[in-house]
């Protein structure tokens, strides 16, 4: 979840107006609303200070990665076309045919 979504969240969730939560922060509605707008990049303190205006806590923490998961790999797949997929899906299958075959003769 994004920090604007978590504000807003947290603001309705309190059942807070823009301005009431403004009040709380000592800030403008205007404020408030730059910080729930999509693409707003507050600060850890300054998000934990709305989130804690709305009775809530930021909380943070590291989990281990999974390890296995190529997500360069994921999402380098995710930008290509369905039929660029089937296409890499195909080849990918006929290399592993060639190579069931070669270990095969191998034998």
């Amino acid at each position: 979840m994004t920090a604007p979504a978590l504000v807003r969240e947290a603001r309705r969730a309190a059942n807070l107006t823009q301005k009431e939560l403004a009040g709380r922060l000592g800030t403008t509605q205007g404020a408030i609303a730059q910080l729930e707008r999509p693409g707003a990049n507050p600060t850890v303190a300054r998000l934990d200070e709305a989130l804690r205006a709305a009775d809530r806590r930021l909380d943070l923490r590291a989990v281990p990665h999974r390890a296995g998961v190529d997500e360069t790999l994921l999402a380098r797949n995710l930008r290509l076309t369905p039929a660029q997929r089937l296409t890499a899906f195909e080849t990918a299958h006929r290399e592993v045919e060639e190579l069931r075959a070669l270990m095969r003769g191998a034998r």
